[in-house]
């Protein structure tokens, strides 16, 4: 039996042995408050299976509610610090969940053993902390992907307790899955039939992050017909600003330890800043942009480069080995390239200071977009994305905010046209700032307002 299929088996037995708990033990009813009691009668579980600091959507998602008065028990991995507005909202409760036990995340124990035992683990999880800890509330917001378990658990849930199940579509779940394992393999098949039956009848509402992604679920084969469908494109928050002077990212520069031995360089243009948000998984190839400035090292009229990576993820350790292995071999001249973990505020204030980001995301459905993307443009920074899907026009505009790539010599080529002086000193990369700055006029407030506002009945 495949560890695969071991997987499947344990999320349908969990899923099995969670109805008969529930069943037995079934949760508190949310009742209906009349609308006289204010915007306090709005209440919202918001799940993320994944680390909340590393959810920004969701994260704002919890800041709109509660800046109209409504409750929110938002639920996730307590792992990285929150956006610290969550913190200080009263609001505003997080409830984090509960990682499986040592033993089970021990490579001592066989897969055989661990792989069951963690999926068992994680429906038990869900279900206590969405049926049991958190209060029955109007609704239930959950992230998508991941799709398994998270799906069947928030639907049992919201029929139990007489919630409205409202699914945030980021991505598809089984897109995903058939990167790393093809599209016809039987696991990928199974929960491309899994998502697509549980997004046809789970939910009261749908959002997506892109009008791509809606023209999708309306057609085959989700034919999410029967539930309304919104687009709320991903805007930055408050706290991702341009500059507001130049002395701002003098100190700013100085004050960073990643940019402190670098700053009378950058300062003066001898240097050139660049920064990329990756997640070190296969859907964010960071090779891409290694390669590039491997080729961009070797242009004779470059000007050199600091290159700061920020982010956490499994592939990270590989490719700072091959980073070392690169400038041991003298293939990096006058490229300097840091891995970093900042707090938001400190990310934040990269973004605003840097010269150009570099966005390395690859759409497995052909129909999402990086948040990352969103959050340089709201920091007033141009910048050059792998390009090749569908909906990447609905967030970058070539030769307006930014530039598109597919390979890493179209990287490099373009690191050499903006960075280097070739292209008429300068302007075009000027031009992309003030395109970058146009685009940091539109908020997520206003954004989240105008589409979901009227949805969850706080606006007209």
């Amino acid at each position: 039996m495949s560890p695969l299929t071991i997987i499947l088996w344990s999320t349908f037995s969990g899923l099995f042995l969670a109805t008969v708990l529930v069943l037995i033990l079934a949760p508190s009813r949310y009742e209906r408050l009349s609308r006289s009691s204010g915007n306090a009668s709005v209440s919202v579980q918001i799940l993320v299976l994944g680390d909340i600091g590393r959810s920004p959507r969701m994260q704002y998602h919890a800041l709109s509610i509660a800046r109209h008065g409504g409750i929110v028990h938002l639920i996730g991995y307590d792992e990285s610090p929150p956006h610290p507005d969550l913190l200080k909202n009263p609001n505003v409760t997080i409830h984090g969940l509960a990682v499986p036990p040592k033993f089970l995340r021990s490579s001592a124990i066989p897969f055989l053993i661990s792989g069951p035992l963690k999926v068992l683990w994680q429906v038990s999880t869900l279900l206590r902390v969405l049926g049991y800890t958190t209060p029955a509330s109007t609704w239930l917001l959950v992230q998508n992907p991941p799709s398994i378990p998270t799906l069947a658990i928030s639907f049992m849930v919201s029929i139990l307790r007489n919630t409205q199940l409202m699914i945030d579509w980021h991505n598809y779940g089984w897109t995903i899955l058939s990167g790393t394992k093809g599209p016809s393999h039987p696991f990928v098949v199974l929960s491309k039939t899994y998502e697509c039956l549980l997004g046809q009848c789970a939910p009261t509402a749908n959002i997506t992050v892109t009008h791509a992604m809606k023209l999708s679920l309306l057609g085959p084969p989700y034919n999410i017909t029967e539930s309304p469908i919104v687009t709320l494109h991903d805007r930055p928050a408050s706290i991702f600003q341009p500059l507001a002077s130049e002395s701002e990212r003098e100190t700013f520069i100085a004050k960073l330890p990643s940019t402190a031995p670098f700053a009378e360089s950058i300062l003066s243009g001898k240097t050139k800043l660049i920064v990329s948000s990756t997640s070190w998984t296969p859907d964010e190839d960071f090779s891409l942009l290694l390669d590039a400035l491997v080729t961009y090292a070797q242009k004779p009229s470059r000007v050199p480069i600091l290159a700061i990576i920020t982010g956490k993820g499994p592939q990270k350790a590989y490719y700072e080995a091959e980073i070392q292995r690169l400038q041991k071999a003298d293939r990096l001249p006058g490229i300097h390239i840091q891995t970093a973990w900042l707090s938001i505020s400190n990310y934040a204030g990269l973004l605003r200071s840097a010269d150009l980001g570099v966005c390395l995301h690859k759409s497995s459905s052909g129909v999402d977009l990086p948040m990352k993307v969103v959050d340089m443009f709201g920091s007033g920074l141009p910048v050059a994305a792998y390009s090749a899907y569908a909906s990447f026009g609905e967030l970058v505009k070539e030769g307006v905010n930014g530039c598109g790539f597919e390979t890493a010599d179209e990287l490099a080529d373009i690191l050499t046209r903006l960075l280097s002086g070739g292209s008429e000193d300068g302007k075009e990369l000027a031009t992309l700032r003030r395109g970058a700055r146009k685009e940091s006029e539109l908020r997520w407030d206003e954004e989240w307002d105008r589409v979901l506002g009227r949805v969850f009945g706080f606006t007209i």
